[in-house]
């Protein structure tokens, strides 16, 4: 942790949703003209499209049928943590794109699957903001979470996150329901051994909650909309929290607990605006007065 380079990290698995959220801290740094350097969790894979898909054949092949992106071993989980080490103590670190599809390889001159060489973080960056799988990971090995000032869990239940990987995938992909739900049951070991812990280590956790029907995620047509769901937000530590206010400004929201409040799905970029502006704000002054 650092208070001249603050970091952020928002974690949450492969369909949680953690690139819209991503997309509501840009409009607060937009906002409040924060020079924020967004890092993606994929770039910090071991082995690009290829590799990978060899490499699980390969695993696969020596009677281990759960090797995937959510363990330590497909990740560079210590060069991340001396990404986040690196920056806090100096604002400096070097980093990747992984590229994502066509678009991205026009972009940064690669091909989709593969990765961009590493490259110096630009200087004078505001703070360091992190969106991926691993971005509060603690192991016996390396210790991620304890680099970052704000941690954030992104966690729709399971069958919502099912659904919203199965649209994603096929839609963006092409994949089919079957081919997905082989990843996510290939997956679910590593899961429940390094996500799920993650989500202790957070300050603060989203976790949509939808109220129509997902009994079977394999069967729904749509994916539950944010006016079809209830967002339920808990702090690890309610200490200096101003619950009253967040009450008052969220309106239709309540508390479940004494560090819990849930609010209409709909509300829920606007909760991130009003509970996360003050909290950057926070790192931001203290960072300008320890010059």
């Amino acid at each position: 942790m650092s208070i001249k380079h603050p970091i952020i990290a928002i974690t949450g698995s492969s369909g949680a949703g953690t690139t819209s959220v991503t997309r509501f801290f840009q409009h607060i740094f937009r906002r409040e003209k924060i020079n924020a350097e967004i890092i993606e969790g994929d770039s910090f894979h071991r082995y690009d499209r290829a590799a990978m898909k060899a490499k699980m054949i390969e695993r696969t092949a020596a009677g281990d049928n759960h090797f995937s992106h959510f363990g330590p071993e497909a990740n560079l989980l210590a060069d991340l943590e001396d990404l986040f080490r690196e920056y806090g103590e100096s604002g400096r670190g070097k980093r990747r794109y992984y590229i994502h599809d066509q678009d991205e390889a026009k972009r940064y001159g690669a091909e989709p699957g593969t990765f961009t060489e590493w490259q110096d973080l630009p200087e004078s960056t505001d703070l360091l903001f992190y969106e991926g799988l691993h971005g509060a990971i603690k192991t016996n090995k390396v210790d991620v979470a304890s680099h970052v000032d704000l941690r954030i869990g992104v966690v729709p239940i399971i069958n919502l996150e099912w659904i919203q990987k199965i649209h994603r995938d096929k839609a963006q992909r092409g994949y089919s329901t079957e081919a997905v739900m082989d990843t996510i049951l290939r997956r679910m070991p590593d899961y429940i051994n390094y996500i799920c812990p993650q989500f202790t280590q957070t300050h603060v956790n989203f976790q949509r909650v939808p109220t129509v029907d997902t009994s079977n995620p394999l069967i729904a047509n749509d994916i539950p909309t944010l006016d079809e769901s209830f967002v339920v937000i808990r702090f690890a530590n309610p200490h200096g929290i101003d619950f009253a206010y967040l009450l008052s400004m969220i309106h239709d929201s309540f508390m479940s607990r004494p560090n819990i409040i849930v609010c209409p799905g709909g509300k829920m970029g606007l909760a991130m605006q009003i509970i996360f502006s003050p909290l950057i704000m926070q790192l931001m002054d203290k960072k300008r007065r320890s010059r």
